[in-house]
């Protein structure tokens, strides 16, 4: 009889102050969209930066002069620093068939240049990327290395660019959640300012805070979960729409976002709307019933 009670409350509540109660469900979808999508942006920054990190190359361009020996002793030295997880010799003749793979949408400036104009080099894979400073500092000075060239410093700009738009819209996302949390505290109390007389009257007859503030929080509950759904169909509706434009211009930058993807973002979505709804109604009741 409690629950049907409650429940009941629940649904006369949420009709009760339609209007407010939509601009509820609207205001928390739309933070709870851009929560969704700040935590998609989050993984898939963290799964690039894994995914370009494993690959990454650090490459030691040598002089046009250096000689047999001066290469034989820094081959063996590469090979035996414990930095170093992989190394690869590249000649002027890969050095040029490496260039025309890279260039080949550009023909002209193929036929420019020549096999040896371009410098030989050793292409290292290190145990930590981010250990790139390490070897630039040993092998800097060495005889007949030119220049030492870090990949890693061509993607810093752009993961800074990413990481920029990703804390743009956790920003977005948490101004919006504030005002769907003072959205949710004003509806509350309109709820239980409506429903006063019924209210004193439950606490005359010995009614517990619990039993009372249930329909309430309730109430905050189901138009944090509707929100969260809401949330989850825009972000379905952006991959649809978008997959096919901007998204596949990105594809050789950004790791794909798959529908798994999007759907494991619904139990935080669901999680933090309920959660949050739940405790800012409560926290506002509990205000309200010491008048």
């Amino acid at each position: 009889m409690r629950v049907k009670y409650v429940l009941s409350e629940v649904l006369v509540g949420l009709w009760r102050n339609v209007t407010m109660t939509i601009a509820m469900i609207i205001t928390l979808a739309v933070s709870l969209f851009m929560l969704g999508g700040s935590g998609l942006l989050f993984q898939k920054v963290g799964d690039m930066k894994d995914l370009y990190y494993e690959n990454i190359q650090v490459s030691i361009f040598l002089k046009t002069d250096v000689n047999e020996q001066q290469k034989n002793d820094l081959d063996a030295r590469l090979k035996g620093d414990p930095l170093v997880k992989e190394v690869v010799y590249v000649n002027k003749d890969e050095a040029y068939k490496r260039f025309q793979e890279m260039y080949q949408d550009a023909p002209d400036l193929v036929n420019a240049v020549k096999p040896d104009q371009l410098p030989e080099s050793f292409r290292l894979k290190l145990v930590n990327p981010e250990q790139y400073k390490k070897i630039y500092d040993q092998y800097k000075d060495t005889e007949g290395v030119d220049e030492i060239v870090d990949q890693s410093k061509l993607l810093d700009k752009v993961f800074g660019v990413l990481t920029g738009i990703q804390n743009f819209a956790l920003a977005i996302a948490i101004v919006m959640a504030v005002a769907a949390l003072l959205l949710v505290a004003n509806t509350i109390q309109v709820a239980a300012y409506s429903k006063r007389r019924e209210v004193a009257v439950m606490k005359l007859v010995g009614a517990s805070n619990w039993f009372i503030q249930a329909p309430f929080v309730l109430e905050a509950v189901v138009a944090g979960l509707i929100g969260s759904i809401l949330g989850l169909v825009a972000l379905a509706a952006l991959k649809v729409f978008a997959g096919g434009g901007s998204m596949q211009a990105l594809e050789g930058l950004i790791t794909p976002v798959s529908w798994g993807d999007i759907f494991l973002m619904f139990p935080l979505m669901a999680g933090v709307g309920g959660l949050v709804s739940a405790v800012t109604a409560w926290v506002t009741l509990r205000f309200y019933l010491r008048v």
